[in-house]
Parts: C-alpha cells; sequence; structure tokens
C-alpha cells in the first residue's frame, strides 16, 4: 500500500507529541495559554496544556454568538411526546445561564458535583452546559438505570444537587424517574441538598419540601440572569461518567477540561468532518460517553447544531432519523450497528423516500460492526460508512478513518487505523511482547501517555486507575483496552472482543460480576455466572446460569420460568432492563476449575457453539455438559 499523508500525520503526533498538539490547542479558545503541552512527570498519569484557562461551555456556546448567534444550535426532538424544539446559539445562551444561576441558588460552586438523571430532553443539555460553565463536575447517569445503580453513583459522586424529571418514555410507555430518585436517594449514605425537577406532565411527582424544587419556577425567576464563564484550569475536572468494571463496584471516568476540548475540536475537524453552521445528528443517549462527546460538546464546539432525539428508530415508522436528515440537512450521522440491524428489518422504501443528499458519512461505534450489517447499510444509503472503535476511558475514538487529514478506504469489519495521539501496540497476553507481524492475535494496549481528552484517573481512586488499565500486561506500564485485536498488512485494526468480564450489548458496556451480584442477591439463587454470548441483533447478549439453594422449588418447566421471572425482576430493580438477561438457565453446578475458577469464557464458548478449548483442568466435565444440553437448539 503506497503511503500517504495520514502516516505522516500519525508519526509526527507520537515523535513531535508536544509540537503536534501545541497547534491542535489553538482549535480553542483560552484565556490563558498553557505553558506547557504536556507533563508526563508521574507516568501513567498524564496531565495536559498546563497553565492554560478555559471553559467548556464557552468554547460550546459563547464563542459561537458573534458569529452565529442566530444558528440552530440544539435540535431537541422527542417522538415519544411529538414535540420539536430549536434553539438557536443565541437562546441556547440564554436558557444555560439560567439553568446556571438556578444551579448557583441551590448552592453549587466550582468543583462540587451536580448529577443528572434525564430523559433525552433539552433541559439535560441546558444542565450539562451549566455545570461546565460554573466550573461543577457534571455526572451523567443513563435514564434507564434502577435506583439500586442510581444509589451507587450518588454514594460514589457525592453530588451537591441531582438534575431530574418526572419521567422518561420509551416506545410510548411512560417510565416515572421521580420514584426511582426517590429510592436511590433513601439507598445512598450521602444526601443532596437540593433536587431540580423538569416537570414534562407525564407522572404525577410528590415533592419532598425544602429539597426539591420544580425547573419551571426557577427558570421563571431567573429568565434574565447572566452568569459568566468560571474559567478552569486546563486540568480542572469536566465531569466523571461511570463505566461498569469486572467488578460490581462502578468506575467513575473522571475526564480534564482543556485536553478534552482540544480533543474534540480535533475530532471534530480530522475525523468527523464537520463544518460550522451543518448540522450532526448522533442517536446515542447522554447517558454514555458517546452522548457527552458527540452530542453534546463536539458538535458545538465545532459551531454545528447538534440534534438530540428521544424516541426509537422505528417509531412512528423506520423512516423516521431519514426524515430528520432531510429536514435538517444532516451532514455528518453516528449510530450504533445494532440500531443498523433493527432498521435492516424495516421496509426498504422507507429510506428512499427521503433526500439524503446532505448526508456525508455514517459513523458507527459502540460495539464490533459486522461485515454483512455495514455491507447492507452501505449498499441502502450509498454513503461512506465510517467505523471507529473507543470506549468511555478514552473520550474518542481510539480507531477510526481521519479523512479530514486524508481520504482513505474504510475496510468492512474493521474500525480502522490508530488515530493520531494513540500510540497504539498489539501485546502478547502472557509475555507482553509486541506483536509486530500482520494478523497475529493480541491485546490492543497503548503506551502512555494517553493523548488529550482521554481520562485523566478514576474518580477519588487514583489506585484503581493504575492497577485496573495499566498493570494487566506482564512486565509494561501500557493502558489495555481489554479487547483483543489483530491488524493487517495495511495496518488496518479488527478487534475480535474482550478479554474481560465485561459484555457489551447493543453498545452498552455492562459488567457480568455486576449482572452476577444482582442475581445472587435472590433468596434461592446460591451461585451464578454471566457470560456474553453473540447476537444477530444486539452484538451480544447477557446468558445467566445459576443454582438454586432449594432444588426441590424447580418440580417442572412452569416453576423454572416463575423463578427465571423473578430473577429478571431482581435484575430490573437492581440495574434496571438494560442488564436483564436473555435468558436464567438453572443447573445443579458450574463449570470451574480444580482451584475453583469459574470457566466463563468455555461456558461461553458453548452458547455460541464454538470449542471450548482445553478442559484439563476442570472439576467436574459433566458440569459443562449440562449448558450443553440446556442450549442445544
Amino acid at each position: 500500500m503506497t503511503p500517504y499523508r495520514y502516516a505522516d500525520f500519525y508519526q509526527r503526533s507520537l515523535q513531535d507529541r508536544d509540537g503536534f498538539w501545541a497547534e491542535q490547542a489553538q482549535l480553542i479558545d483560552w484565556q490563558s495559554p498553557p505553558q506547557q503541552i504536556c507533563d508526563y512527570s508521574n507516568p501513567p498519569f498524564a496531565r495536559w496544556f498546563v497553565g492554560g484557562t478555559t471553559n467548556l461551555c464557552h468554547n460550546a456556546v459563547d464563542r459561537h454568538l458573534q458569529d452565529r448567534a442566530e444558528q440552530p444550535a440544539l435540535i431537541a426532538v422527542s417522538t415519544e411526546t411529538n414535540t420539536e424544539q430549536v434553539y438557536t446559539f443565541a437562546q441556547l445562551h440564554t436558557e444555560v445561564q439560567c439553568m446556571a444561576a438556578s444551579l448557583l441558588a441551590l448552592g453549587v460552586q466550582k468543583g462540587d458535583r451536580v448529577l443528572i438523571y434525564m430523559p433525552m430532553v433539552a433541559e439535560a443539555a441546558f444542565a450539562m452546559l451549566a455545570c461546565a460553565r460554573i466550573g461543577a463536575i457534571h455526572c451523567v447517569v443513563f435514564g434507564g438505570f434502577a435506583a439500586g445503580s442510581l444509589a451507587s453513583r450518588i454514594e460514589d459522586a457525592e453530588p451537591k444537587v441531582i438534575v431530574s424529571a418526572d419521567a422518561g418514555s420509551r416506545a410510548g410507555k411512560v417510565v416515572p424517574y421521580k420514584p426511582l430518585l426517590d429510592e436511590a436517594i433513601r439507598l445512598s449514605s450521602h444526601k443532596p441538598g437540593a433536587v431540580l425537577l423538569t416537570d414534562r406532565a407525564l407522572a404525577a411527582m410528590d415533592l419532598v419540601a425544602g429539597r426539591d424544587h420544580l425547573w419551571g419556577d426557577l427558570r421563571q425567576k431567573h429568565l434574565n440572569s447572566v452568569v459568566p464563564c468560571e474559567w478552569v484550569d486546563a486540568t480542572h475536572p469536566s465531569y466523571t461518567l461511570y463505566t461498569s468494571g469486572t467488578t460490581g463496584k462502578p468506575k467513575g471516568v473522571q475526564r480534564d477540561t482543556g485536553g478534552y476540548a482540544v480533543a474534540l475540536a480535533a475530532s471534530m475537524k480530522y475525523i468527523y468532518c464537520g463544518n460550522p453552521g451543518e448540522t450532526y445528528f448522533s442517536t446515542s443517549d447522554i447517558g454514555w460517553v458517546v452522548g457527552h462527546s458527540y452530542i453534546i460538546y463536539g458538535p458545538l464546539i465545532a459551531g454545528m447544531a447538534t440534534i438530540m432525539y428521544e424516541g426509537l428508530p422505528t417509531r412512528p415508522d423506520g423512516g423516521i432519523w431519514w426524515s430528520l436528515v432531510e429536514k435538517y440537512k444532516v451532514t455528518v450521522m453516528f449510530s450504533a450497528p445494532t440500531a443498523v440491524r433493527v432498521l435492516k428489518k424495516q421496509d426498504p422504501a422507507l429510506m428512499a423516500r427521503y433526500d439524503l443528499s446532505s448526508l456525508r458519512a455514517l459513523f458507527l461505534a459502540g460495539e464490533p460492526l459486522d461485515e454483512p450489517t455495514a455491507q447492507w447499510i452501505s449498499s441502502a444509503l450509498g454513503k461512506p460508512i465510517i467505523d471507529n472503535y473507543w470506549q468511555t476511558e478514552t473520550g474518542w475514538p481510539i480507531l477510526s478513518i481521519a479523512n479530514g487529514v486524508e481520504k482513505a478506504p474504510s475496510k468492512f469489519g474493521s474500525p480502522g487505523v490508530a488515530m493520531y495521539g494513540y500510540n497504539v501496540k498489539l501485546l502478547d497476553e502472557n509475555t507482553g511482547d509486541e506483536l509486530t507481524g500482520a494478523n497475529q492475535k493480541g491485546v490492543v494496549a497503548i503506551e502512555g501517555p494517553l493523548p488529550p481528552g482521554c481520562m485523566q484517573t478514576v474518580w477519588r481512586d487514583d489506585a484503581r486507575f493504575v492497577n485496573t488499565y495499566w498493570k494487566s500486561v506482564p512486565g509494561k506500564l501500557v493502558y489495555s483496552t481489554f479487547d483483543w485485536g489483530v491488524r493487517d498488512a495495511d495496518g488496518y485494526f479488527f478487534i475480535l472482543g474482550r478479554t474481560d468480564d465485561v459484555i457489551n450489548v447493543a453498545g452498552h458496556r455492562l459488567g457480568t460480576r455486576e449482572i452476577e451480584e444482582a442475581i445472587s442477591s435472590h433468596p434461592n439463587i446460591s451461585e451464578v455466572a454471566v457470560v456474553g454470548v453473540a447476537d444477530a441483533l444486539k452484538g451480544q447478549v447477557a446468558m445467566a446460569f445459576a443454582v438454586v439453594k432449594d432444588a426441590t422449588s424447580l418440580t417442572d418447566d412452569a416453576a423454572r420460568l416463575k423463578l427465571e421471572g423473578e430473577v429478571m425482576k431482581v435484575v430490573d430493580n437492581s440495574i434496571g432492563a438494560v442488564g436483564r438477561p436473555a435468558r436464567v438457565r438453572f443447573v445443579t453446578v458450574l463449570p470451574k476449575t480444580r482451584s475453583g475458577k469459574l470457566l466463563r469464557r468455555a461456558i461461553q464458548a458453548v452458547c455460541e457453539g464454538r470449542d471450548p478449548g482445553d478442559l484439563t483442568t476442570m472439576d467436574d466435565p459433566a458440569a459443562l455438559q449440562q449448558i450443553r444440553d440446556l442450549v442445544a437448539p
């Protein structure tokens, strides 16, 4: 393959790191310029743009007022409530200042945490930007999480204020949030000083006197407030976002301010090729990292309008997303492979009904993109399909195609090549040796320092940051993605799956241990193993295998189904429907090694019809046969 200019661009990002990122820093506004580009004196902790002061909200909103105040900035669409509201940059500026004044009135100060538990409504964007404006640290929790999961995040973040709503809605079914929030606060040892609630008139709310406040009331009170941006150090935390780990305790990924703003601005230019005045449409949720980076901050920093969508891709019909592309002249779209597989089942005529001429590319991420799905959507749209691979921890793509630097082909099944700033390696899992040959399977790892925009640490737990991410490869201090991968002769990577106990269900990362802990809380479950199993629609689904305490309770199929339903409900109440296993199967014993370690990979292989490998260390071979019998077609 003939070398192209991106290769030089990439090499410079590694070999002249400070010079490269000093140039990218010019893509955003600084109140005072950085004095040091990268401080890596305490590996693996990287401090970017040291001495510089800036503000995320200023870069996303205020700096655009001079040139595009009347241009659309936030487009909030809900097919659940049949509402559509367009906010210009000037109107967004007004709403964010109003929200900021409300938070200040409730006692929030620079460095305080604000937990946001919201559906996909404009007020959620106002709250995120308002926190950034006043130097508060927001912590957005996905609106589908149950009280138990929400409580653990409240306890860890210790928010001064929680911003929420009466309810969300999915497929026309109202999901009340307030009772879940009240229960989470009851369960948590930390009690917020105030709760700020958006009343959508979807569900009745019981307000707690002295604690609960209605956004409608405070909005009227602070409507004309002027709240200047709080200039913060580049290294000041902008937000925490919880991601599942291999233990039940969620990890609070902590992001900085300056590095994140620069990384997003650069990615909008080089990867997504978005221009001021255009429209960006990410179909994700603000509860996930894609929602932070590419619904709220990235497009707005680039001076684009961003669509915030509440609803399903199939409601009112499978053409809803494409109708929005036509109506708002979307140029860049970002979705997930699961959503495309859902759309594949819809009438293909729906896609042809709309004018998609404005759309330049569809980006897909969140889970591995299989070749048949990529081929189908590419043919159906007639547009470039660009996969990209990254994580909550990195905040922006590790692997993709940087067409903004130099046009390059995508390869179906591959998320692309290493992005600038990421020194990506494939390492042998056992020895830590680098694998340089083509098509050698290894752990995808990144040599430090991680580039700007990546996590600074785990919130309030530096030791966990080091021990989780930087010590899993023998003899090397490298960041592990915990994904297997291979690289072809052209430098394109292919992701093969996880090396740990995190599974990817429709783009949502779930820790199997977290699901196991929830199931184990059922009084009749003595032991459980949860594995991720390949699924044609969702990429992976959780499958649970449980040993009951009282075997006599499973007298027939009806009793098994009843207990399975009870276990599902326990998971719903503890984690939320997003964590619910596809099935819970009951066995008399779980397959383990003679030392007592659960053979999760062997269970997964059997469920997927693969060879479970060498089982010479297995304690009871009959245990795996039980699972074979249960999952046999």
